[in-house]
């Protein structure tokens, strides 16, 4: 794979020494930012070796990103859903074989070694840290779920339950139980900006508060907790805010005890263990992979 550098308009007139002293230090500092905390993401996995992670960086990272989520050429590997849900052996076909389609090119020559080290350090990027101890009862969790915690109102597991959040039928692949309980105990830390509070005062004195699923410069469709999609023209409204904070309860830790909060997390962390052969099946045809 040839690698192009094209350098800023200022630095092309400097001497060469200076050049590489730029890039050198530029370089290194990736590399210190990829160290932090690298232990720890590594998560124990003897696979995830440091050759893995010094293989992803020289090889995938210029298209894919330093983090795997996606760079101005290559989409998103870490974080997608389905990709996550490809078999190592369906990546490693991917890497040996390319995807010419899309412009990947092919590393056959790495030998199969180095590449099964990539896909190793790749799923430490998607957050698979190896298996982790739950203290917790799977099946009260459901019933939590499910009912008192009401948890089911917005969110929906395998089909079942409410449209108004995120569907955590795969959330524990990229999350660990300790990220799922601090989502649950605090929804408002690492908010998307997608799940912001909107409210929307229409001028006959409406109030309508939810999640915006659709925004332009003219309209805005809100779906409400109950469920509701309401399609409100902005000429029509009083007044229109976004608010920084999720429409999910904030008071989980005092409403939950630590058992009823180990319960919902392991259950959680359970029901990642479907498949979705026809969406991979799909994914790799648009990309001519076999």
């Amino acid at each position: 794979m040839k690698i192009r550098f094209v350098l800023p308009r200022f630095a092309r007139k400097r001497p060469v020494p200076l050049l590489f002293a730029i890039l050198a230090s530029h370089f290194a500092a990736v590399a210190v930012a990829l160290n932090v905390g690298g232990d720890q993401r590594l998560g124990g996995n003897p696979t995830a070796s440091t050759q893995g992670k010094q293989a992803f960086i020289s090889r995938c990272s210029t298209c894919h990103g330093i983090d795997g989520r996606g760079g101005e050429h290559a989409p998103d590997i870490a974080t997608s859903a389905v990709v996550q849900q490809l078999s190592d052996a369906d990546l490693d076909a991917i890497v040996r074989n390319g995807v010419p389609s899309r412009g990947m090119p092919s590393f056959q020559a790495l030998g199969l070694a180095e590449i099964k080290t990539m896909v190793a350090y790749l799923r430490v990027l998607q957050g698979r840290n190896g298996a982790v101890k739950v203290n917790g009862n799977t099946s009260r969790g459901r019933e939590l779920f499910f009912g008192p915690a009401h948890c089911s109102d917005c969110h929906m597991i395998r089909g079942e339950g409410g449209f108004l959040g995120p569907d955590l039928s795969d959330y524990s692949r990229s999350h660990s139980p300790e990220n799922i309980r601090q989502a649950i105990v605090n929804p408002n830390r690492d908010l998307s900006p997608k799940a912001d509070t909107v409210t929307a005062f229409t001028r006959d004195g409406s109030k309508l508060a939810g999640v915006a699923r659709n925004e332009d410069n003219f309209s805005l469709q809100l779906q409400t907790p109950d469920g509701s999609f309401h399609l409100l023209m902005k000429s029509d409204l009083a007044a229109l805010s976004h608010d920084h904070h999720s429409l999910m309860p904030s008071d989980y830790a005092s409403r939950l005890s630590a058992r009823d909060l180990d319960d919902v997390v392991s259950f959680l962390a359970s029901v990642c263990t479907g498949s979705r052969g026809g969406a991979i099946t799909d994914w790799k045809a648009a990309r001519g992979v076999n």
